[in-house]
């Protein structure tokens, strides 16, 4: 699709956006500038800052619902990720036969910036923020977009940058068909968002795929080598991109994996080199993979050897996953509230200690939940287990049978969940917060989780 395929009888495209969000009103915002009749409808309400720009910039938009005859009069129709394709207002839109695209989809149309693109059911924001973090100390002009950073749209409207990093969810992938990623990186995939997918694996992972299509000959492809998911896949999906796996241990073709020496070795066109993993900055199995796949990345950027290896070595992290929120009476409390599935719960107590001293808090809005992954990490690592949400039933049910020497508090409040784990805690222990669940039941969204956890652990400190 072409930006000028859409246009009414006028010779002008009417662009419709749902949903008013940072993706949402960075595509409006983008639709005015190409000179489109632009409208903006929410079944919400828009944040004041976001109403506070649409109103500058003179964008039509409403909120608290959505006026079918000013929505089903549009040439192409930008979505929200949030919004599913079932949601009634889509299915109307679908029935008239309007295309939906995504802001990213939109926004690259109208830029020729190089597209690093990060994908994956679990590691993809803090690759993302590690590339980014390789090309902005090598002084390239790189900027975040997706589901980190501000709107592509947005930024390909009114602040334009050589480099876009984009982390893409499978929600966004859904309604992109032209959008074309220079260098596509998939950490993983396991089960995640089944709901959204019919509870059928493979529609989710051919939403993942999705950030293959449209690669050339020039561009490149990084991916878990020893994915089993993303394995199977490969024997059915063909790519022109030139393929750059990596790997725990060297194997036949490897572009990056842990030598003998106990290094990380990346392998490109463009040469070798390695960096002892003991002077990564970030820690962990699954922090080595997301490593590997920001320095292949940034080899592939051409980025100075040096300055990989420096920027691997200072990178501090990011919030929310694995992020130490203090100690209390020698207790050490966790937050990776950013794990919100049950393979991202996996690698957080991979890297807790096998002594049985980690209290464990899960729960939240269950996506369709198999806890299978984590049983025999919580049978070895965990001493208890702390379910916070609305409605705990099937995490009590499950490790009740499955776990029963491990007791298991049913709370419904951040407030509760914390003295259950006072109570649970000695000295040497571990807090980890990794729920396996989405937010939504108590909370806005993961961070919120996160910093109000983070909050009571302060408290802790206080008293």
């Amino acid at each position: 699709m072409s930006a000028n395929t859409y246009k009414d009888s006028n010779n002008t495209p009417r662009l419709v956006v749902l949903g008013g969000g940072e993706s949402g009103v960075g595509a409006a915002i983008l639709a005015k500038a190409k000179g489109m009749d632009v409208f903006l409808s929410d079944a919400g309400t828009l944040a004041p800052h976001y109403a506070d720009e649409l109103r500058r910039r003179g964008i039509p938009f409403e909120e608290g619902g959505h006026t079918p005859a000013l929505i089903l009069n549009a040439t192409e129709v930008v979505k929200s990720p949030g919004i599913p394709p079932t949601a009634p207002m889509v299915a109307e839109i679908a029935a008239k036969g309007i295309p939906v695209i995504s802001e990213i989809e939109f926004g690259g149309r109208y830029t020729t910036s190089r597209m690093i693109c990060i994908t994956g059911s679990n590691g993809k924001t803090t690759t993302t923020m590690l590339i980014h973090h390789i090309l902005r100390s090598a002084g390239i002009d790189a900027s975040l977009a997706g589901n980190v950073g501000r709107s592509l749209a947005w930024q390909v409207a009114e602040e334009p940058h050589d480099v876009y990093v984009v982390e893409l969810s499978s929600f966004q992938l859904e309604n992109m068909y032209d959008f074309r990623a220079n260098i596509a990186v998939m950490m993983n995939i396991t089960p995640d968002h089944m709901d959204r997918y019919e509870y059928k694996m493979e529609n989710y992972v051919r939403a993942k795929f999705r950030i293959l299509q449209n690669q050339q000959t020039s561009d490149a492809f990084i991916y878990w080598e020893d994915d089993p998911v993303i394995r199977r896949q490969l024997e059915q999906v063909v790519t022109e991109a030139r393929r750059f796996p990596f790997a725990e241990y060297e194997e036949a073709g490897a572009a990056a994996f842990l030598d003998a020496d106990g290094r990380m070795v990346l392998r490109t066109p463009a040469g070798e080199f390695d960096i002892p993993r003991d002077d990564l900055a970030l820690k962990g199995l699954h922090n080595l993979f997301n490593s590997m796949a920001a320095g292949l990345s940034a080899c592939l950027m051409d980025v100075r050897k040096d300055d990989i290896r420096r920027a691997l070595c200072d990178f501090e992290g990011v919030p929310h996953r694995l992020e130490n929120a203090g100690t209390v009476n020698g207790v050490r409390w966790i937050n990776d509230s950013k794990a919100t599935n049950v393979n991202s719960c996996w690698y957080a107590l991979e890297s807790m200690p096998d002594n049985r001293s980690t209290v464990l808090i899960l729960g939240g809005k269950d996506k369709g939940n198999d806890y299978s992954e984590i049983l025999p990490l919580v049978r070895r690592k965990v001493k208890a287990i702390v379910a916070m949400g609305k409605d705990n039933a099937k995490i009590l049910d499950y490790f009740g049978k499955e776990a029963p020497g491990i007791p298991v508090a049913d709370t419904h409040s951040l407030d509760s969940a914390v003295e259950a784990c006072r109570a649970a805690a000695s000295g040497g222990d571990t807090v980890l917060l990794s729920p396996c669940c989405a937010s939504f039941d108590l909370f806005k969204s993961y961070e919120d989780r996160g910093d109000r956890f983070k909050a009571a652990v302060k408290a802790l400190t206080e008293k």
